[in-house]
């Protein structure tokens, strides 16, 4: 879909300028007075701003009149600090209007809505900022509904950065000399600050992969891409995310947090914020320097770097799960102090286990996946989730469960079965068999066929990676020269192309998962003696007594694994400790194989626990049931009464061996029998 150049500054109609052109033309050709030529050309731009003028008036008058009160009343509410007018315009009106008037057109531009924003009670800076956050809007109604161009990827990076130089770098006050930065008086829900970090590292994801498809670049793209190399350069996002947590000292406000735990009588939250720095009083700061720790974590990601976006986690990945290991349990105070989103709380959980996973901490990364599925199957139950009310994020978190779960299917596939320490969910389990039932068998056969499900699901669940530098669109010569590439030699590395970055990984990861498919094949071996002959093991898998030994040893480090199930008293999410990741040792002296299996005892906690619903699901359903109807004809006893052994079809009242007179039996509301009174004939 083809649209306008935003921002213009000659909006004439192109009609109108070849006709000019063509009057300026004659008048040349015939020699006419030059000072008739200047004339006719400062008539021509003295018309247009009036061109400019009825342009934006017609536009304005083609806004359905629901959508002006909608930003007149959206501006009021921003002005008034009305944090729950605003919330409901955000997460309920403005995605209404969306459907209704533009689900497949943009929003107005803010030039042409401008207007209705000027009134006595509000300043040149108001107008301004708004519109800096309606163009937020409007650029992400862009990316998610339509095909964004060129100028929109370049103009959606100088709002951004508009945005953050405002916050960060905003003046104290008018009357204030200093040219200090000081704290910006705004009050935004939670969702919509989380949706401007999301949405700026996104966009600046979407760029990049836009960025390194030199062959699909028109001449004017090529152009624009060489004057622009830094917007949205990797330097610049990082930069923005590092100033909004040091500005907001949110990795100080958490230390102190924690400190105020361990006293009996705790300052505030708020208290604490006020005492850290004017910055860290306002919850706009806050909230902002947390989700930015969470975006630096899937900034690393996209990257490559993830010992890096481990690291960055370690104060918030402690107050994000809670306890000493991530995911362990929940520490409640810790959601009270800080902000609180189920996009958040998948998202970092999705990007922390596959940083464990690409690390091969295999027993971290499945603890990760299986509290964040937990969670998201807990959420599926519960109607009218907070956070939820519109259908598109619903879907976007229910697409990283979905990842998640593929991932931790992976990593099932990978941990060596038995420890202690890697006991997998069995609900968990079942649901990734269920989705992906016939690439975990491929996986835990080995082989080939266990390398391309591992790749069919590597390239569905991992992050789209990005190249951290950018083309050389200011280099011709080089430019040419990827131009004029063959793709095919890409593969072969002779190729100036660089490599796909998600590729890159790719191979990483199938060489590590490639060494370990052997390893089925040998445990299964293993597990029948208690010591044999590497000559009689390399003659049952088939290979030189030397390739075997080699099989073994990558056995024994699959076995070995740096965890944090075991509590780390730093809670850094890179410390841990060396465990075992398998029921299977062995030891080879001078060779022969000692072999020493340990056995772990059934998990009766769970199958009681699963047991227990069971029956109490059993038990609803008979309390649901209708009371069972007596029979045609019956004469004798209470209607719909159940009578077994001797006493079927005794009467009521009647006496039995002992001579005594039985009461009469009559059904409750679930089937059982309870005692009531004699009913006199």
């Amino acid at each position: 879909m083809s649209r306008p150049t935003l921002w213009s500054t000659a909006d004439m109609d192109d009609d109108l300028a070849d006709a000019v052109d063509a009057e300026l033309s004659m008048y040349a050709q015939q020699g006419q007075n030059p000072a008739i030529y200047d004339q006719l050309g400062a008539q021509i731009e003295q018309l247009e701003p009036l061109l400019a003028i009825q342009q934006h008036m017609a536009a304005l008058a083609a806004v359905p009149d629901v959508v002006k009160s909608f930003i007149v009343s959206f501006h009021q509410a921003i002005l008034n600090r009305d944090l729950p007018s605003i919330t409901i315009f955000y997460t309920t009106t403005f995605p209404k209007l969306t459907d209704r008037f533009y689900s497949r057109a943009e929003w107005p531009e803010p030039e042409i809505i401008a207007p209705l924003l000027s009134s006595n009670n509000t300043t040149e800076d108001q107008v301004h900022i708004f519109l800096v956050l309606y163009r937020d809007l409007y650029y992400r109604h862009v990316y998610s509904r339509l095909q964004p161009n060129i100028d929109d990827r370049f103009h959606s990076y100088e709002n951004s950065c508009e945005l953050f130089n405002y916050l960060l770098n905003s003046p104290s006050s008018a009357n204030d000399e200093s040219d200090e930065p000081a704290p910006v008086d705004l009050v935004l829900p939670e969702q919509w600050l989380w949706d401007i970090i999301d949405e700026f590292i996104y966009q600046f994801q979407v760029f990049c992969s836009w960025r390194s498809k030199v062959k699909s670049k028109t001449d004017d793209e090529l152009m624009m891409l060489a004057d622009g190399t830094g917007v949205w350069s990797s330097y610049s996002v990082l930069n923005v995310l590092y100033s909004l947590i040091q500005k907001s000292k949110i990795n100080e406000y958490i230390v102190a947090l924690k400190e105020e735990q361990g006293k009996e009588n705790p300052r505030p939250a708020e208290e604490v914020a006020q005492s850290i720095s004017p910055y860290t009083a306002l919850p706009l700061y806050r909230t902002l320097g947390y989700f930015s720790v969470l975006g630096l974590l899937r900034v690393h990601v996209l990257l490559g770097d993830f010992t890096l976006g481990l690291k960055v986690m370690d104060q918030v990945g402690e107050f994000l799960l809670g306890g000493s290991s991530f995911g362990a349990k929940t520490n409640k105070s810790s959601f009270t102090a800080l902000p609180t989103l189920p996009a958040t709380h998948i998202s970092t959980h999705y990007y922390v286990g596959f940083c464990y996973m690409m690390l091969r901490r295999y027993p971290d990364a499945i603890r990760t996946f299986v509290t964040v599925l937990n969670f998201f199957q807990r959420m599926q139950r519960m109607r009218n989730y907070s956070g939820y009310e519109r259908k598109d994020q619903y879907d976007q978190i229910a697409k990283t469960a979905d990842r998640t779960l593929a991932l931790y299917a992976m990593c099932h596939s990978l941990v060596l079965p038995g420890s202690p320490f890697t006991r997998l969910d069995d609900n968990i389990t079942n649901t990734a068999k269920e989705r992906y039932g016939d690439q975990m068998g491929r996986m835990s056969r080995g082989g080939s066929d266990a390398l391309v499900a591992f790749e069919e699901l590597f390239l569905y669940a991992c992050p789209k990676f990005i190249n951290a530098n950018s083309p050389p669109y200011d280099d011709p010569e080089a430019i040419a020269l990827l131009l004029n590439a063959d793709p095919a030699d890409a593969a072969e590395g002779s190729s100036p192309i660089p490599t796909d970055p998600t590729h890159r990984h790719l191979r990483l990861f199938l060489a590590s998962a490639g060494a370990q498919s052997p390893l089925p094949t040998l445990r299964s071996f293993l597990h029948l003696y208690t010591s044999l002959t590497t000559e009689k093991l390399s003659s049952f898998l088939d290979l030189a007594e030397e390739e075997a030994i080699q099989e073994m040893m990558v056995l024994k480090q699959s076995s070995k694994s740096l965890s944090r199930i075991v509590p780390v008293p730093q809670g850094s999410l890179l410390a841990g400790e060396m465990i075992s990741t398998s029921d299977l040792n062995f030891v080879i002296d001078d060779n022969t194989i000692h072999i020493a299996e340990s056995t772990v005892g059934r998990r009766y906690a769970g199958w009681f626990i699963k047991n227990t619903e069971r029956s109490q699901r059993v038990l609803d359903e008979i309390r649901g049931s209708p009371l069972p109807r007596g029979k045609i004809g019956q004469k004798q006893g209470v209607p719909g009464a159940v009578t077994s052994g001797a006493d079927a079809g005794a009467p009521a009242g009647s006496t039995d061996t002992s001579g005594q007179k039985k009461p009469p039996t009559k059904t409750v509301a679930w089937g059982g029998a309870g005692t009531r009174a004699t009913v006199d004939a």
